[in-house]
Parts: structure tokens; C-alpha cells; sequence
């Protein structure tokens, strides 16, 4: 019997392994050749998943050869690594894996936003997962993105051990040259196809970027093109002798009459009459086109398309150009993570003025609450410091209107002169394909679009008429203030709605529109400007002056320089290098500009009272909003938001002796802003739990 047993083990133990699969062996045996078009269906999966679209992929493919053919190259490099193990099939399989994993997240992404996924959001991920249930990113997707890596690494693990390891007879060191030679031959291709135009050192955002020269590419400039090199020719002398040939001398304002300056960012805001494939039922921004008619105006040459509104925000409030970042790279969420900047804040707030930021928006996206730090603003007002009620038809973006009383509360903060800039959000993306408003004040048809488009620009366009409303209610409380006051409004961008440059008036998808208004006689003259430009420019028609790039950007503009032009861009390079990443030749090498101290809000988070009613407790107090959260003895308790005056949270979190605080949070649970700290003390609490446990106890008798 026992003898039996031992033979049928023996012969399980040696019975022969599972032979590998045909085309496991044929690509174990030619890989070198069989990488290539695996390379090519990879890079076309990857296509094809990321513009939703087979047909799109298939385009990409066809019109862009040579784009294609080097995101493949770089895939097919990669693929390389397999020489370098004897588990070839794991290896591969890992490495397909990863690349189809690289498509489905941007996939993914490009659903429920404009901007594809790039490096940053990596560094991102744990805000990420603080951002459920918003329109960025809900609670379903945080647990099918969880789930769905714990299935790959399970799968990775289980192809491990069932791998095979394969006899290589190639020495390890041929292997190893050729994978490296392989590496190394990366940026001379990229180099190479630069130079010929295949691909591109710049795009205005990674959307463009990733459509026009793939992901693979559009991907590896955003993780690898970051910040600015050393220009040629960078030395104090070259600095010093910059800043005395563009020095624009003393302000000239009478510091009596400064006027307040207000620079608003205008959210996707595009003159559709400069459409030419649009018809609407009236003209849907009356107010913006009587502004540009009495005031100064003009196109706005923006460093993006579609998406990257922070990069419009750093020309305008630095003066400085995104052109010289890496490829995609927002400025705000890099270098200004390490160092402070000068800005238009900086300038006018060591002239005496207030400095404000507005924003219905989250405090730390785009970093904001510490790139406007680094820009020296006094305050940032965001969305977590307002009450926020009203929301697009779409739900997905808070209505504008609430940034009027925020922008008069900022301006009544100071006895002097204010600088405010201020951010809507009410016209941004995504559009609707399908009809949101049923019975709309702007009829729109959209000539030689599908309906899903149609449906698309007449919510966009219905969403811009009310921001002409909100525009025209935004002078009119200027006006009422009876103080001298400059206002510059500027597109940041255009729509993302698919829009070519033939399609537009214009012919160029990087300009928009700025109007300005003021109630003091200033001279309509209209310009076209950069962004970087467009503040300098107008503090120039104040006979306001100072500042490193304020200085040279009006010099240059006086000159009659043109923006972009080598003579322009040459030496803006070289000054904004040396303020970002050099040694502050500018400043004699101090710190002329450092970090402010910015305050989140101007008003005071207050709790007046709190009291103990059906196993509640409910907090009174002023200037309550959604993001405000109740801290119990220092620990975070899960609130109710009532009003904005009233607060609740679940008694059993609370008793006599505790020590209660109301935190304005936003992401990442930082806390923006605190109230007042209040000690419980109910002389009727234990009194009223023993009431309620007496109660449990009848109801379960």
C-alpha cells in the first residue's frame, strides 16, 4: 500500500512541465524583430483608448506618421528591459501591462476633465483621493481605482510564479550594451525629430501636446521638461546691463490718486461672434461689447488652449512667460513649490495697496494658496471661506455671483487702495451632450456640428450670457463704491469644444479677448497684448513703475516690440531665470520679494454658542460654509452644514470640558482658517444622556 503511494508521487513529481505556448516561444526566440509590432499595436491601443476613439487613433496615425512612429520607437525601448531577465514572459507582460494600465487611466481622466493625465497628478494622488464625491473625482471611481490595482498586482504575482525562466545564450553583456545603447539613443531621436519638426519643445498645454504628438511623448515631456535651463549667456553683467537699458525710472502717479486696480480672469471666455460656424437667436455678451466699445481693448494672446487656466494666471500676475517650462508644465505646482516670485502684488502692495485674491473655487487647487503666498498677496478668499448656495444648471461649478460681495468685503478690509484679482469659474467645462436648459435665452445652432456639439456650445453660450450679466452687475458695484477704479477682464482661454483655427475669425486658438472699464477718464487706446504684458501695460498708462519684469515688459511694449519675437523673448528669459532658478543677480542676490503671510478670507470664523437639542450638538455662530468642519479637542468630527450660521455634529462626540473649534478645510485636510475656541459646558448633559439612555431602555423592554 505505502509502496503505491510513493509510485504515484514519484510520478506526479516527474511528470513533464507544460510546455510554453507557440507564440510565447517564437517571441522569446525573435524579439527584437517581434517588439516592433507589438510596439506599434501598443502605442495604437494606447491612441485609441485616450481619444475614445478608434477612428480618432487611426488619424493620429495617418497624419501624424512620424509622431506615431516615435511613441512606438520609445515603447519599443522599453520593451528592451525584457533582454535583461531569463522570465521574458513576465517581464513583457508586466511591461504591456503597465502601458495598457498608462491608457485606461488617461482614458479615465479625459471623461471627467479637459486635461489629460500628466506627471503632476502623480504627485497629486493623495489629494486626489480627498477630492471624492466633486466633479474631479467621485467615491466610486477612488474604490474601482484601489480595486483595480490590487487585481493587477495579484495577476503580476500569480504570472510570476507560473513563468518559466528561458535558456539565453546571448551574453548577459551583449544583452545589457544593446538595451543601453537603446536608451542612450532616446534624446538624440527626440532631438533629431525636434529640429525637424516631427515634434515640439513647447505647447501651450498638455491636452494639445498629447493630441497633436501622442501620449507616450506628450506623457514623458511632462514628467521629464520641467522648469528652465540656464540661457546662454547668463552672467550678472548680462542681468545688470538688461535692467539699466529697460529701467522706466520713478512712478509718476500722484499717490493721492491711485486708483484700485482690478485684474478678473474670465473662465473659457470666448467672443463667439468671431465664430464662424455659430448662429445665435441675439447677441449673448451685450454688456462685454459696449465695454469694448467706450474702453480699451483688445485680443489677449494666452499661453493655452482648452485647459491650463493657472498658466494664463502666472503671465498675468508675473509678467513672466510659461513658454520656457517644460511642455505642460504649470509653473504654480513646480518651482513656485521651492520659491517665491515677484509679481504685480508685490509691486503695487509696497506702493501702499491691499492685495486680494477672489475665487469660487478650492484653496489648494492648482496650488493656489501657495503660489499666491509666493506672489506676496495679502489675502486668498476661495470657496471654502464662502457660503456657497447657487450652482451652474450642470451642478458641477458654483454660479459667479457670489464673487461680487466677496470682491466688495476684500476692498473693505483696507482704508487705502485695493488690488484685486479675481477667478470665476461658471462658464468652465466639460459641456454637456445632451440639453441641460430646456428652454434657454440664447437659441444656438452650430453649423456643420453633430448634435452633441449643438447641445454642447448652447449651454457654453447660455452659461457666457449670464457671465455677461454677472459682468455688467460686477461694474455696476464698482460704481456704487464712488472710488477710482481701474478693471481689466481677460479670457484665459478658449473652449474646449474641438475648436480649429479655421473656425475662428482670429485663425489663431491662442487669442482671446480683454475689455477693460474705469470711471476716471482714462483714454480708450485698444492693443493687442500677451498676457505677460497685459497688467504691465496698464500700470504703464497709470505712470505706475518698478519691478523687474513690470519694467521690462513696459519698455518693450513702448518700443513697439513684438511679443514672442526673439529680441522680446531673449532677454525675458534671461530675467526670469535669474528670479526663478539663478542667484538673483537682479536683487544684488537678496531676497527682494519673499513669501507673504496670506491670510484665507477677510472675515473672522466666529462661534457664538452652542447647545445640546435632540441628540445634537448645534453650533452657532457667523461665516459657516460647507467646508467648515467641527474639531473636538483637536480631532476632526463629522459635521452637518445647516447654514451659514449654524452647524451640528452627533452628541456622542461631545462632553462637558471639551474644547470646540470651527476649521475652515480644504483639500488634503488642510485647515485654511479657525474660529474662536469655546469650552462645553451644559449643566443639564448628563442629565439629558441619562434621559436618552432611560428611553433606549423602554424602547427595547
Amino acid at each position: 500500500m505505502n509502496m503505491k503511494i510513493f509510485q504515484k508521487n514519484k510520478e506526479k513529481i516527474t511528470k513533464p512541465a507544460k510546455e510554453p505556448s507557440k507564440a510565447s516561444v517564437f517571441l522569446n526566440k525573435y524579439a527584437v524583430i517581434a517588439h516592433i509590432p507589438l510596439s506599434i499595436m501598443m502605442c495604437f491601443a494606447m491612441e485609441w483608448m485616450s481619444r475614445h476613439s478608434f477612428a480618432e487613433a487611426l488619424t493620429f496615425a495617418i497624419d501624424h506618421t512620424g509622431a506615431f512612429l516615435y511613441n512606438s520607437f520609445i515603447i519599443f525601448v522599453v520593451y528592451s528591459l525584457v533582454f535583461l531577465v531569463r522570465r521574458r514572459t513576465f517581464m513583457r507582460m508586466v511591461i504591456s501591462a503597465f502601458f495598457v494600465f498608462m491608457g485606461i487611466v488617461n482614458c479615465v481622466v479625459l471623461l471627467n476633465r479637459v486635461s489629460p493625465f500628466g506627471w503632476s497628478d502623480i504627485g497629486m494622488i493623495g489629494d486626489l483621493l480627498t477630492m471624492q464625491n466633486t466633479n474631479y473625482f467621485t467615491k466610486q471611481q477612488a474604490m474601482i481605482s484601489v480595486a483595480a490595482i490590487g487585481v493587477y498586482v495579484f495577476l503580476m504575482v500569480l504570472l510570476f510564479r507560473k513563468d518559466k525562466k528561458q535558456e539565453v545564450k546571448t551574453p548577459f553583456i551583449v544583452r545589457l550594451l544593446l538595451v543601453l545603447s537603446l536608451f542612450i539613443s532616446v534624446p538624440f531621436v527626440t532631438k533629431a525629430l525636434q529640429k525637424s519638426g516631427v515634434l515640439t519643445t513647447y505647447f501651450g498645454n498638455l491636452a494639445q501636446g498629447y493630441e497633436n504628438y501622442g501620449y507616450v511623448y506628450g506623457f514623458s515631456t511632462s514628467m521629464l521638461g520641467r522648469g528652465m535651463s540656464r540661457p546662454f549667456g547668463y552672467s550678472e553683467r548680462r542681468v545688470k546691463n538688461i535692467l539699466n537699458t529697460t529701467d522706466m525710472g520713478e512712478s509718476t502717479i500722484d499717490p493721492a490718486h491711485q486708483p484700485n486696480i482690478i485684474v478678473v480672469l474670465l473662465e473659457s471666455f470666448y467672443d463667439v461672434s468671431e465664430a464662424r460656424f455659430l448662429e445665435t437667436s441675439k447677441d449673448p455678451t451685450p454688456f462685454f461689447h459696449s465695454l469694448e466699445e467706450n474702453y480699451s481693448t483688445g485680443h489677449c494672446i494666452v499661453p493655452v488652449v482648452g485647459a491650463g487656466t493657472c498658466n494664463s494666471e502666472f503671465e498675468v500676475l508675473t509678467g513672466m512667460s510659461c513658454q520656457f517650462f517644460g511642455p505642460g508644465e504649470y509653473p504654480q505646482k513646480t518651482i513656485l513649490k521651492e520659491t517665491n516670485v515677484e509679481s504685480v502684488a508685490d509691486l503695487l502692495g509696497s506702493m501702499g495697496y491691499g492685495t486680494h485674491v477672489v475665487h469660487n473655487n478650492g484653496g489648494n487647487f492648482y496650488s493656489r494658496a501657495n503660489a499666491f503666498s509666493m506672489m506676496g498677496f495679502d489675502t486668498f478668499t476661495c470657496k471654502e471661506m464662502l457660503d456657497i448656495t447657487d450652482y451652474t444648471p450642470m451642478g458641477s461649478w458654483p454660479t459667479d455671483g457670489i464673487l461680487i460681495g466677496a470682491t466688495m468685503d476684500a476692498m473693505d478690509t483696507t482704508p487705502g487702495e485695493d488690488f484685486i484679482y479675481t477667478i470665476t469659474v461658471g462658464t468652465h467645462g466639460d459641456y454637456p451632450t445632451h440639453e441641460v436648459i430646456e428652454d434657454p435665452a440664447i437659441k444656438v445652432t452650430a453649423k456643420g456640428k453633430t448634435e452633441e456639439q449643438n447641445w454642447q456650445w448652447e449651454y457654453y453660450i447660455n452659461m457666457l450670457h449670464d457671465m455677461d450679466t454677472w459682468m455688467q452687475d460686477y461694474v455696476a458695484a464698482l460704481e456704487t463704491r464712488n472710488e477710482d477704479t481701474l478693471l481689466i477682464m481677460f479670457g484665459d482661454h478658449l473652449p474646449t469644444m474641438g475648436l480649429t483655427e479655421d473656425e475662428i475669425k482670429t485663425g489663431d486658438l491662442y487669442q482671446t479677448k480683454y475689455v477693460t472699464w474705469n470711471n476716471f477718464g482714462m483714454e480708450k487706446e485698444d492693443m493687442d497684448l500677451a498676457t505677460y504684458q497685459l497688467v504691465s501695460e496698464y500700470l504703464n498708462r497709470l505712470g505706475i513703475h518698478g519691478g523687474t519684469m513690470v519694467d521690462y515688459n513696459q519698455s518693450k511694449t513702448a518700443a513697439g516690440t513684438k511679443p514672442g519675437s526673439l529680441e522680446y523673448m531673449n532677454s525675458l528669459e534671461v530675467l526670469q531665470y535669474d528670479l526663478l532658478y539663478g542667484k538673483h543677480y537682479a536683487y544684488d542676490g537678496e531676497d527682494k520679494y519673499p513669501a507673504s503671510d496670506i491670510e484665507m478670507g477677510v472675515h473672522d470664523i466666529v462661534i457664538d454658542h452652542a447647545y445640546l437639542f435632540n441628540g445634537k450638538l448645534h453650533i452657532y455662530g457667523q461665516n459657516f460654509t460647507k467646508w467648515s468642519k467641527v474639531y473636538v479637542n483637536g480631532e476632526k468630527i463629522p459635521t452637518t452644514y445647516e447654514s451659514g450660521q449654524v452647524l451640528t455634529i452627533s452628541d456622542e462626540h461631545i462632553h462637558n470640558g471639551d474644547a470646540v473649534v470651527v476649521s475652515q478645510v480644504g483639500s488634503s485636510d488642510t485647515i485654511f482658517r479657525s474660529s474662536n475656541e469655546i469650552i462645553f459646558n451644559d449643566p443639564n448633559y448628563e442629565e439629558e444622556i441619562a434621559e436618552g439612555s432611560d428611553e433606549e431602555e423602554s424602547e427595547e423592554e
